[in-house]
């Protein structure tokens, strides 16, 4: 499968690139593994945030708020019983609960062949010579990302992160740059553009291909 291919400057290049179909042309007979590993990053990236206090941490409640028996009322040992507004949160989250999830390594590389074969297939893969800055501005990588037509969310893929790439990415909103081996389903799935560097697309083969 070819696809659109760039020089360094962005101009289109003479001769276009050929993705391997061991990784960007996998058969998809569903969609399963592709969801539980889409599930499976968000669940591990989950912030553990929300505590709630038991009737034994909410403050008062230490004095029997009326007598056990005569009231005609029901019986209440304390105010912080969590039946009664200001009570405590009965089976409330702790803070301690686990919300990872795990996948195989077979699995996982799947997924990603199935993300990389979903966006080959809809045009979403390009790739570039190598990506030079002169000055390391975001005026620049804004430009060679114009001049290569990724725009909306793009997915930046590269053999190594230099300090320029970084600097000159890092404040322009929906562009993420990755390492090639560090690509996963989520960003996949998510990116309108992939654009690979020649040398992060060798990658990417090297590490996906040839399995099944």
């Amino acid at each position: 499968m070819a696809v659109a291919t760039y020089t360094k400057a962005g101009a289109a290049a003479s001769t276009a690139a050929k993705l391997d179909k061991t990784v960007f042309g996998v058969e998809i007979k569903n969609h399963e593994v592709l969801k539980q590993a889409y599930v499976t990053y968000l669940a591990n990236g989950r912030l553990n945030l929300a505590v709630t206090k038991t009737r034994g941490l909410v403050s008062g409640g230490g004095r029997k708020p009326w007598k056990q028996k005569g009231t005609g009322r029901a019986r209440f040992g304390s105010t912080r019983n969590p039946i009664w507004r200001g009570g405590g949160i009965a089976f409330g989250p702790t803070g301690e609960e686990n919300y990872t999830k795990q996948m195989n390594v077979k699995a996982k590389r799947l997924a990603i062949r199935q993300a990389l074969t979903v966006a080959a297939t809809e045009n979403k893969v390009v790739v570039i010579e190598d990506i030079v800055l002169k000055q390391a501005k975001t005026s620049e990588f804004v430009t060679l990302l114009a001049k290569i037509k990724a725009t909306k969310n793009v997915l930046v893929v590269v053999e190594h992160k230099t300090d320029d790439i970084v600097r000159a990415s890092q404040n322009i909103q929906k562009v993420k740059v990755v390492q090639a081996q560090y690509v996963n389903t989520y960003d996949a799935m998510n990116a309108d553009t992939i654009v690979f560097t020649n040398a992060a697309l060798a990658v990417v083969t090297k590490w996906l291909g040839g399995e099944k």
